[in-house]
């Protein structure tokens, strides 16, 4: 493949590297681990630090200047994000946001394949892929510029995670000096490397999609020799069909079928970041996840967290509409939604209050997610327990049985007075009377 240029040999102008991105967010059918947040909002717009998730990608877009177009790809009902995408407009002027909709889940390297021809509109020369389920500082511009330095056909983001952790990723091992991918592995079987990939991706165009080809080739040559042993891909991975390589029912991943037969180029490359890095997973990791986005605000003296005093301990986010009586006490590490009610010598640590939620007087809340439109009673207790800030798991053991270590109430639940909620995750429309502990309430 002809090497690119590094900018600074190439004139100015037209002759610039086009750039583009697309945010990846899956569809209805996934993030069934997101539950029961995801039962009232997909995913990719639940609100973490006081935006939603797809927003902070949005936000790292943007420091990249040359980009001026963006598509969201996935698979839910256009009109899902039809309104953030009109208030991500005016937010972000420089920008174009569409959405791109996959008739049916094609993966994350298929939908790609499949919406080929309008990322490649404009002839561009790189693209950034972004899943919108990680929570990073996505340095996007590092990336780029190591794109450039060595004239990369791609670049991942990496970081590094405890040795037992790392299985649950897909594993790349790499030069540490050049920084060349030497071998990736999703999900290893036994352990290979702790640096893992982050999901943040910048490509070639020219060596992105004959990848995403090839694998489609092979696929549809050999549908039954590929298997993966993870369950919840027996159903959607598995391809059968003749040569047409836009058959409906073609399930192409980059991690499973793309990035190792990349990593056999010579011209792929992995970025470490030691900044932080979270998978949006399950809806116990949001807490951890507004944890981390709040902190890089307070670092960056953002305008929008509340002012530190005797009763904010920083950082917390507080939307202005939300009314928090100055006897409570908040942080670190709140966000307080639009129109939520915090009473008069409340507590609350570490958690997410969702939008015209009521929290009562005297109540203490704790590693927990409050629903929308929930209420807690006065002096009631609600709380999870908290888990190594190194920890990318949100489940826990209790009395040997594996629960999530963030209580999370559904939407329009209600906590009686002085009742305990510990470890328990609530779906909507329920009244907890009595304490409960370590249980998933139906």
């Amino acid at each position: 493949m002809a090497s690119l240029q590094p900018p600074s040999l190439r004139p100015k102008g037209s002759n610039s590297p086009s750039t583009k991105a697309v945010i990846l967010v899956g569809g209805p059918s996934r993030g069934t681990r997101f539950r029961p947040l995801s039962m009232e909002l997909p995913k990719p717009l639940f609100p973490v630090a006081g935006h939603p998730i797809i927003e902070h990608c949005l936000v790292a877009v943007a420091k990249v200047t040359e980009i001026k177009e963006v598509f969201i790809v996935g698979y839910y009902d256009e009109t899902v994000f039809r309104e953030f995408i009109n208030y991500a407009s005016n937010a972000f002027p420089q920008l174009s946001i569409k959405y791109l909709r996959e008739y049916q889940a094609l993966g994350t390297a298929g939908g790609l394949y499949h919406f080929r021809d309008v990322i490649l509109k404009g002839r561009p020369e790189r693209f950034f892929v972004l899943n919108a389920d990680v929570c990073c500082s996505f340095p996007l511009l590092e990336m780029l510029k190591l794109f450039e330095d060595k004239e990369a056909e791609a670049v991942m983001l990496g970081t590094r995670v405890a040795n037992e952790a790392a299985s649950n990723f897909g594993c790349i091992v790499s030069d540490a000096h050049t920084k060349r991918v030497l071998h990736y592995v999703e999900k290893p079987e036994s352990h290979i490397s702790n640096l893992i990939n982050c999901g943040v991706y910048l490509f070639s165009t020219e060596c992105i999609f004959p990848a995403i080809r090839s694998a489609i080739k092979r696929r549809t040559e050999r549908p039954r020799l590929l298997s993966y042993p993870s369950s919840e891909n027996l159903e959607s991975s598995f391809y059968q069909g003749e040569d047409d390589e836009d058959k409906e029912n073609q399930v192409i991943r980059l991690e499973q079928d793309v990035l190792s037969d990349i990593a056999d180029s010579k011209e792929f490359f992995v970025l470490e970041t030691k900044d932080f890095w979270r998978q949006i997973k399950t809806a116990g990791s949001a807490v951890p996840a507004n944890a981390l986005y709040l902190m890089k605000a307070f670092q960056a003296s953002s305008e929008e967290l509340a002012t530190p005093s005797a009763n904010i301990i920083p950082p917390v986010f507080i939307h202005p509409s939300a009314h928090v009586d100055p006897t409570a006490k908040l942080g670190p590490n709140v966000s307080i939604g639009p129109r939520a009610h915090i009473g008069a010598g409340v507590r609350i640590k570490e958690s997410i209050v969702l939008e015209d939620a009521e929290i009562k007087h005297d109540a203490c809340v704790l590693y927990t997610i409050v629903g929308w439109h929930s209420k807690i009673g006065c002096w009631a207790r609600v709380e999870g327990t908290p888990t190594p800030i190194t920890s990318h798991t949100t489940s826990i053991i209790k009395n040997g049985v594996k629960v999530q270590s963030i209580t999370i109430l559904g939407k329009e639940c209600g906590v009686g007075d002085e009742v305990r909620v510990q470890n328990c995750v609530c779906l909507p429309y329920k009244e907890l009377k009595r304490d409960v502990a370590n249980e998933v309430i139906m």
